[in-house]
């Protein structure tokens, strides 16, 4: 199994990972890879909040545990179609903010298939 990547820093508006090429403003991480994350792609926006399809990319890739960031303000909501996926998979879920998120992801990566949904600002 492919570990995941680890990000190096953030600041607003801005990840470093480690295997990306360039600086994301929000990210999908998981066991093997990180890409952009274009939140239109899965129709997910702060009032409905993070969308089943935003994860399904991660639990792909074999991600036994995500981490879901709700923004460095909280501002960014996470549907409950979405938690319910989740444990239908029995995949566990921690929704924490932007810094905090950051930190346990990368704890995770370091033993475990973790994937993340990273949001920089808000």
């Amino acid at each position: 199994m492919h570990r995941s990547p680890r990000i190096l820093s953030w600041r607003w508006g801005r990840l470093r990972v480690e295997t990306a090429r360039q600086p994301l403003r929000d990210a999908v991480l998981f066991p093997g890879g990180v890409r952009g994350w274009d939140w239109r792609d899965s129709g997910t926006d702060h009032r409905t909040g993070i969308q089943p399809s935003a994860v399904r990319e991660v639990l792909e890739h074999g991600a036994r545990i995500v981490i879901l960031s709700s923004g460095v303000l909280g501002a960014l909501n996470v549907a409950p179609e979405t938690l319910e996926l989740l444990a239908e998979k029995g995949v566990a879920v921690e929704v924490l903010r932007t810094p905090a998120a950051i930190e346990r992801y990368n704890t995770l990566a370091a033993t475990e298939p973790v994937g993340a949904l990273i949001h920089s600002t808000c």
